[in-house]
This record gives structure tokens, sequence and C-alpha cells, in this order.
């Protein structure tokens, strides 16, 4: 069954005046100009349409050569000034527009920045920021180029009018033969020309394609497999292929535009053959004088061409609608959280914290089931709480409802027996430090990194002191300039790369230094070997202290110094206990730690 298309929030009237109210807060000079330039391309058009007619009407009545003089150059004069403004106009309209247009790119990325958890992992939403993203790409990009559609066909509209009242002198059928001869090859010829905007998904998926492939080659990451696994000549097919695919959709577009052109010129050649034939037979039967015929003769031309201005403009402006339609809807999709309208949360230093989840599923969007389903945990506080479980057990999703970033399907999440949802969700965060398996590292200093804030505010003697207390301010002390050097290379070329094992203690240093009640591990040692993780893991609950803190991990000998273990299985909690505890029970948690503790013994009889 076709889907059906799904009608857009906007017209193409109201985006305009979106567009309009944009300008006169943002750069009301963008305004004023582009009015400016109507007023130039109407003008300019009517000079150059009366110049010869009005020479022609002053010789006929025999006006002296001085006048005549006088006269053009009055034109010439009035043209010259009309494209001199016109030049100027063109070369100082476009920061307006590119500030306007920014405005819009700073709405785009505060709305993506600020969003709530949920939307990130909601393909419907990363779709329809992307669509958003299309209206602010460039300056060919709906929301700049806007302003030269709307310029334009205000100029096509006015002298039309103009044009058609001059041309209605002759009767009706010159105007009315140029309308419809017009409007039929510009609808056949847009219809055939618009075949690449009907199948833009499909070129945007090939364009998609090739640039990864060519990406991939180059990525430095990638470097070593591509020469260990041989991957260059697999890659070079890969991009082959696509460049192939997109010549043979550029080729089949050019293609039809060609045959759009050629039928252009066939009804243009039809139209201003008839009207022509039209005026001449009237001038040969005496109804114009020669400075009419030229006046009329050159009206023909120019009112065709504002007639195709019209419909092109026209659809050129639908297409924009779109994307901006498109833009709008993005910037107004409903948050599920609430932030600044929320209850104020605010953080109460010494205060500990309980959380509890009662009740709890969920589901995530277009799932079949539940990932977690009727759960009951309280993590009491001061308490250091151990989940794990077996990869995809919903251990992730767990901590992420605990930590606000999402919302259950069903049941509550409870702060110190207040459900979390009325407050404002960003001092709810403030109560939380986490380090989740992909951690953010910004491409800049170490300090910066660690503080989480720019140069100007980070408190260096407290960045210190974290990093020496996560036992890596040595390794800091060493790099070229200390905390203040550069992580990374993709920015800088003078950043460095830290080992695995430094950048968790780099993490655990910025757990410290947000100094918050609520600790999340959320299986960040997942690359380190079994002891590594097991020692970071002891380091993270001696510098913690007596915080309320959670700890994940799939090796169950890394958590055991937890006060309470749950483990997580078909949707719940099917066990929970001292470490003692569960090996006592026997059951499913027993089971997974002797299988992982016999592949450690035998790992170090190996080793040894």
């Amino acid at each position: 069954m076709k889907k059906e298309k799904q009608k857009p929030a906007y017209g193409m009237l109201s985006n305009c005046a979106f567009m309009i109210r944009r300008a006169w807060r943002d750069c009301k000079s963008v305004l004023v100009i582009a009015a400016a330039i109507v007023f130039c391309g109407v003008s300019a058009s009517l000079l150059e349409l009366f110049v010869i007619p009005a020479v022609l009407e002053a010789m006929e009545q025999g006006i002296s050569p001085g006048a005549l003089f006088r006269l053009i150059l009055w034109f010439t004069l009035g043209m010259v000034l009309i494209r001199a403004l016109r030049r100027y106009l063109d070369a100082n309209t476009l920061f307006g527009r590119v500030e306007v247009r920014s405005g819009l790119c700073s709405d785009m990325h505060q709305a993506f920045c600020r969003t709530s958890y949920p939307h990130i992992e909601d393909p419907g939403y990363v779709k329809q920021q992307e669509k958003g993203n299309e209206a602010t790409e460039n300056n060919r990009s709906a929301g700049e180029a806007i302003w030269n559609t709307m310029t334009e066909l205000l100029t096509n509209l006015i002298s039309f009018g103009v044009y058609l009242l001059l041309l209605a002198q002759t009767g009706p059928w010159v105007a009315l033969l140029c309308i419809v001869l017009a409007a039929v090859g510009y609808l056949i010829g847009e219809h055939i020309r618009a075949w690449r905007y009907r199948h833009r998904e499909e070129e945007s998926a090939l364009w998609r394609k090739l640039t990864y492939s060519m990406e991939r080659s180059k990525d430095m990451k990638l470097a070593k497999d591509i020469r260990i696994f041989g991957l260059a000549p697999w890659l070079s097919e890969i991009y082959d292929k696509y460049s192939r695919l997109c010549y043979d959709f550029c080729a089949k577009s050019q293609r039809r535009i060609l045959w759009a052109d050629l039928l252009d010129v066939g009804l243009a050649l039809l139209r201003n053959g008839a009207a022509y034939g039209l005026l001449i037979a009237m001038a040969l039967r005496g109804d114009l004088s020669p400075a009419a015929f030229v006046l009329y003769f050159t009206a023909v031309s120019g009112f065709t061409g504002w007639v195709t201005g019209i419909f092109s403009g026209l659809s050129t402006l639908h297409r924009q609608s779109l994307d901006l339609s498109a833009l709008r809807e993005y910037l107004e999709i409903p948050e599920p959280f609430l932030f600044e309208e929320g209850k104020p949360l605010p953080l109460q230093p010494g205060r500990q914290y309980a959380l509890e989840l009662r009740d709890v599923s969920y589901r995530y969007p277009g799932g079949e089931k539940d990932t977690l389903s009727h759960i009951h945990l309280t993590l009491h506080p001061g308490e250091k709480l151990a989940v794990v479980g077996k990869n995809g057990a919903g251990k992730t999703t767990l901590i992420k409802l605990l930590c606000g970033l999402l919302d259950p399907t069903e049941g509550q999440v409870l702060l110190n027996g207040e459900d979390i949802r009325p407050y404002n969700r960003r001092d709810y965060y403030r109560h939380f430090a986490a380090v989740f398996q992909s951690f953010s590292v910004l491409a800049g200093t170490v300090a910066e990194n660690v503080a989480q804030a720019p140069a100007e505010e980070v408190d260096l003697p407290r960045v210190w002191d974290c990093l020496e207390r996560a036992g890596v301010a040595e390794k800091i002390r060493e790099l070229p300039q200390g905390a203040d050097t550069h992580l990374g290379r993709d920015v800088y070329l003078d950043g460095v790369e830290l080992s695995g094992g430094q950048m968790q203690r780099l993490m655990l240093a910025r757990a410290l230094y947000k100094d918050a009640p609520l600790i999340v591990l959320d299986e960040p040692t997942a690359a380190l070997d079994p002891l590594a993780e097991s020692e970071m893991y002891q380091k993270y609950s001696e510098l913690t202290g007596d915080r309320t803190s959670v700890y994940i991990s799939h090796r169950l000998a890394s958590t055991r110094f937890c006060d309470r273990i749950v483990l997580i299985g078909d949707g719940g909690i099917s066990e929970e206990g001292t470490h003692e505890e569960l090996l006592a029970l026997n059951g499913e948690y027993a089971r997974l730690f002797r299988i992982q503790s016999k592949y450690y013994r035998e790992g170090a009889m190996e080793d040894a």
C-alpha cells in the first residue's frame, strides 16, 4: 500500500511571512535592500522597454537634434544609475541574508543540543532534524535563497501587471496568446525538469554512500585495518561503483533537461511568431504607428519572460517553502521533559539522595516488547549498587531511567520520594556525575575536559587536585604543556592521544571535579582487561566515599565490593543481594561468576 504523503504544516505565504518577521527582528536591511532591488528591476525593464519607442516618437514629431540628444541622454543616465544601484545592492545584500540564515542555524543548533535525550534515539526526530538542516546548509539553501526568489517573483509580478496593461491596448488576443503558450510551455518543461527533485532522496542516498566510502578511505583511524586486511581494493571498488551510479543519475537528469529546453524553444518560436504576426497585421492595417509597433513588439518578448518568471518563481518558492516548513516543524517539536518551566531542584551540598524505580517498564519506540518490565528498585542514600547481567539485558536502559535520560513507559522514577517528571530536568542532571562507556572528549585542553568548561571558567588548582586523586597527575605533568595540552589531533596538530587506562583515570578526575552526590559508572572500563577494570572500580569506590553510587559491569568480579548487586535478566531483576549471598543462592549469578572466573584463571595460567 502506498504511503500517503504528509502535508507540510506551513504554506508558502506563511513561510514568506515567517522569513520577513525573522529579517525584521535580526537584520532589517534585508527587507530594505530587497525592496530596492525590486524597484531597480521594474525600473530597468520599463526604461529598456520605452527608450526606443520614445526616440522614434520624438523623431516622428520632428524635435530638434539637441532635444533628441537630451532625451537619449536622460534615458541613458537613468539606466546607468539604476544599474549602478543594482550592483551596489547585489554587493551588499549578502551580509544581511547570511545573518538571517545564521540565526536559523543557531536555532537549529540550540534545539538539537538542548533537546530531551529520548529525541536523540528517535529515528523520526533525527530525520526531521536532517530535513530542517537542509534549509540552512549554505547560501543556496532555502533559508537564504528565498530572498532571491521573493524579490525576483515580486519584480516579475509588478512588471507583468505593467506589461499586461500595455498589451491590453492592442486587444485581448496578443496578451492571451502569450500567457497561454508561456504557461503551457513552462508547466510541461517544469514537470520534466522536476524529475531530479522528485528523485532527490535517491540522489541524496547515492551521494551519502559515495561520500562515506571516500571519507572512510582516508580515515586515519582505519589506516591499520586497511593495510593489514588489504581493504584498499574493496574500498576502491565501492567508490567506483557509487561514482558510476552518481554519474548515471546526473546523465539521466541532464537528458531530461535537454528535452525540456528543446520543447521550450519550440513553444517560444510558436508563441513569438504568432504574437509578432498579429502585431505586423495591425501595423499593415495602419492601426499602429511605428513607435507603437516597436513598443508592443518589444513588450511581447518581455511579457512572456515575466509569465515564465512568475511560474518559475512560484515553483521555486514552493520547494523552498517545503524546506522552511520542515525547519519550522522541527523547531516546534514538543519536548517530553520539562526544563526551565519545571520545578527548580537546587543542589544541596552535603545532602544525601535516594533513588527509586517504582513499577517501571520501558519500551523503545517501535519495539515489540518491553526492554524492562515492572522493575521495583530502591537505591538508598550512600549505597553502592552494582547492576550486572548479560549484554542486551537492559542494564544501560535502567541507568538511563535512573539518570532521567529516559522517562518510563509505565511507572515512576522517584528522587527522595518525589516523581522527577515535574522537575527542571537540567537541575536533576546536576545531581549526577556519570561516566559512560562512550564518553565525550572534546578537542580542548586536559583542564577543559576535566572541568567541562571553557578555559576562563576552569578552577585549575581543583583540576590538579582531582588529577592527583585519580592517579593521572604524573602523566599529565609529563605532557608538553601540562594540563593545558590539547587532547586529540582532530583540531589541534599538537594534540596528544592518551592510552585507555589514562583516559579512564581522566574520566574519574572529571567525575570528582563535578562533585555530585550521585555517581553512575556505565561500563566505562569495558575496554580494559578484567584486572585493570577491577582496580579502576576499586579506585572509584575509594574516591567517591559515601556518595550514592551505581556501577554497571558485565564482569561480575569487578563489582563484588558493592553493598548490593542486582542481576538483570528477562526484562526484570532476576536476583538481588550481596556478592556472597548471590553465590550462596547458587543461581544464574553464581553460574556466570564461575564461568568468568574459570576464563580469568585459565588466562592467568597461560600468561604465566
